[in-house]
This record gives C-alpha cells, sequence and structure tokens, in this order.
C-alpha cells in the first residue's frame, strides 16, 4: 500500500480535491477533522491542552476553537507546542487506521507536511495550489473572518513556491472540471505505481 501525503496552504482546496479522491474509492484521512476529534475524546491530550491553554480551551466538555485559534496564532511558540501534543496522537491514529485499509492507496488530508518536516513518512506527496486571491476569498466566505486574520495563519505555512519543489505531483485547484480531470489522472498515476 502506498501513503500520499495531500497538503495545501488554507484555501488552496485540499478538502475539495479529497472528496474528489473519495469520489474514486480512495480512503481519505482527514487530519484536521480527525484531531479534533482527538482533541474531544482523548483525556490524555485533553488534559495536555488544558495544562497548555486553560481551561477556557473547552467550554462544556467541547473544544472551544475560537478562543484556542486567537490564542495560538498570534504566538508561534503557543502554536509549537500545541502541535507537539496533537501532531503526534494524529500521526498514531492515522498509522492505525491506514493498517486497516484494504486499498492499492490512502491518502492522509493535512496542512502542514513540509512546514513540519514529515515529507519522508509519504511515498508520494500531491500539492494543491491556487492563486493568493482566490485563497483569501474562499476562507473568507467559508469561515467568515478577514483578511488579517487569513494572512496570519497563512504567516505558519510554507509558499507554494517551496512547497512545490519538493511535492511529487502539483493540482492547480481553480477550476472544478479541470481539478477533477487532473484527479483521475493522478488516480490512474497512483494505481500504475502499485500495480
Amino acid at each position: 500500500m502506498i501513503i500520499v501525503g495531500l497538503t495545501g496552504g488554507i484555501g488552496s482546496g485540499k478538502s475539495t480535491v479529497a472528496q474528489m479522491f473519495r469520489d474514486l474509492g480512495v480512503p481519505v484521512y482527514d487530519s484536521d477533522a480527525e484531531a479534533k476529534q482527538l482533541m474531544v475524546n482523548s483525556t490524555e491530550l485533553k488534559h495536555a491542552i488544558i495544562a497548555l491553554l486553560g481551561e477556557d480551551a473547552y467550554t462544556d466538555g467541547t473544544l472551544n476553537r475560537s478562543y484556542i485559534a486567537e490564542k495560538v496564532f498570534t504566538d508561534p511558540g503557543l502554536l509549537e507546542k500545541l502541535n507537539a501534543l496533537v501532531h503526534p496522537a494524529v500521526r498514531t491514529d492515522f498509522t492505525q487506521w491506514a493498517a486497516q485499509q484494504k486499498a492499492p492507496y490512502v491518502i492522509q488530508e493535512t496542512a502542514l507536511i513540509f512546514e513540519n518536516g514529515i515529507q519522508d513518512f509519504y511515498d508520494r506527496i500531491l500539492l494543491v495550489t491556487a492563486p493568493l486571491e482566490l485563497r483569501i476569498k474562499r476562507v473568507m466566505d467559508r469561515d467568515n473572518v478577514t483578511e488579517k486574520q487569513i494572512l496570519e495563519r497563512m504567516e505558519h505555512q510554507l509558499t507554494d513556491d517551496k512547497k512545490e519543489s519538493q511535492a511529487h505531483f502539483c493540482i492547480q485547484n481553480i477550476d472544478f472540471k479541470t481539478t477533477r480531470e487532473t484527479v483521475e489522472e493522478l488516480h490512474q498515476k497512483l494505481l500504475h505505481l502499485v500495480y
């Protein structure tokens, strides 16, 4: 089985591309969604997060996402500490999940492959890109946040140029139809690597 890392900056359309692979029958692990589940359901992780960020990190047992985002996106040191708690838990969960799949390849959708220096974990890396203005518009529409907040988040991610040279495949996600065609082509290429 091949392990594919699917990455891209905020607003690039990683989740859209991930869904296109799911539509082709490929098992896809959504690291963001699973991280949120683990942050709520793993007692050990929950205690560690409260110790790091305080009791306000949770409201009535659920993750206080706006509070956490406000704290960590303005404090790179705090973000690093939070990631050091969450990422190993997600890695363990993904490895267990992947071992249960019966497909030629699986995809882990995750934002910070290159930023975290974990590119060697993957057999292939697929980078999703889009022009900056389009990415900002998508995130503003999706998350109801300001351009300033988006740019602050983007500061924690490498530029597409730096990631492109390290990725095996790149999809420029501007037009839905073209993106779907590219996904179908890549699906065939990935299957050929296995068979």
